[in-house]
């Protein structure tokens, strides 16, 4: 790891290491660190949040001014948010501001009233590819990695979330249910309130909420981290976002939707999407047993209760996949 000393201001010409920095949800990784921050720390982490625009560019004594603190304070937060030194760090800004303007025009190029509906059709299908592709570019692979590692180390795993969000809460599990994982999660608001109360330590809450701000969800959450349980969310990693505060993984999806809407299309796309890569990232990590249980819990499309069916996945019409 080349030291700071070599580069004037932390800004020097040293070759980043890209493979191994956190580039990707840089804010939500802000967010998620500044429970863990020194009160030198929080100053910066709170700037950061707060002016991200401000802050690119500028030196570490720069930086270190405007949040009276010192340069070796500003370089020490940079190496433990993982990069390898403060250049990392400022390349990481941009390029999470470069997605957030990215979502923010995502989001003004909406059906209009008078639109035809081929055009609909065209800007519907524009906007879920659009903000697929944000969620891609802006979805942290270790963050994937950290979650994987908590599902296959899970005492006991609970799902929530509600609207739209419990319908891919509910995909979630249907998926771990055709693995074998056990996994508990109600449409009943009060139930998941009851699975929250139990929970314990080395137990898993899976979350899914896109706003960060249901106040029905965030109770859970709070019961279930005050009860031991580790929390991973499915939401859009925004500054100030009570769920990623309460977070210990966060698996973002774009922001290209207002969190007030008349509802949930192409933020659903996203969480959906993120259900995909967690569930193929699972098996991907488990996968003798992975396959093993998919081709046990396999299920013919005319096969009735008790019955048998007549062919297996890749040897015919009939299957489900």
């Amino acid at each position: 790891m080349a030291g700071e000393g070599s580069q004037r201001d932390g800004l020097g010409q040293g070759t980043p290491h890209l493979d191994s920095m956190p580039r990707r949800g840089f804010r939500v990784h802000l967010e998620e660190y500044r429970p863990l921050a020194s009160t030198a720390e929080s100053n910066i982490v709170e700037f950061l949040l707060s002016h991200p625009k401000d802050a690119v560019g500028i030196s570490t004594h720069r930086l270190a001014e405007l949040t009276y603190t010192s340069p070796s304070t500003v370089v020490r937060l940079a190496r433990k948010l993982g990069f390898a030194g403060y250049r990392d760090l400022q390349q990481a800004l941009v390029y999470d501001l470069a997605v957030a303007e990215r979502s923010a025009s995502v989001i003004s190029e909406g059906a209009l009233q008078g639109d035809s509906v081929q055009a609909i059709i065209n800007k519907v299908a524009a906007r879920n590819i659009a903000t697929l592709e944000l969620t891609r570019d802006g979805l942290d692979p270790a963050a994937i990695e950290r979650a994987v590692d908590l599902l296959v180390g899970a005492r006991h795993i609970c799902l929530y979330g509600i609207g739209a969000s419990l319908l891919v809460a509910h995909d979630l599990q249907l998926k771990l249910l055709r693995l074998d994982v056990s996994c508990d999660l109600s449409d009943d608001l009060h139930s998941q309130m009851l699975y929250a109360r139990n929970t314990k330590p080395h137990d898993l809450a899976v979350v899914v909420s896109y706003s960060g701000m249901t106040e029905d969800v965030l109770h859970c959450v709070r019961i279930a981290k005050g009860n031991g349980a580790t929390i991973i969310s499915i939401t859009r990693g925004s500054f100030g976002s009570p769920l990623v505060a309460l977070s210990d993984v966060v698996l973002g999806v774009a922001a290209t939707e207002l969190v007030v809407r008349s509802g949930a299309m192409s933020s659903r796309i996203a969480q959906l999407n993120v259900v995909d890569v967690l569930f193929t990232a699972y098996v991907d990590r488990t996968y003798e047993t992975s396959i093993e249980r998919l081709s046990t819990n396999w299920i013919g499309k005319g096969q009735g209760p008790g019955g048998v069916p007549d062919e297996r996945p890749g040897e015919g019409r009939g299957g489900e996949r």
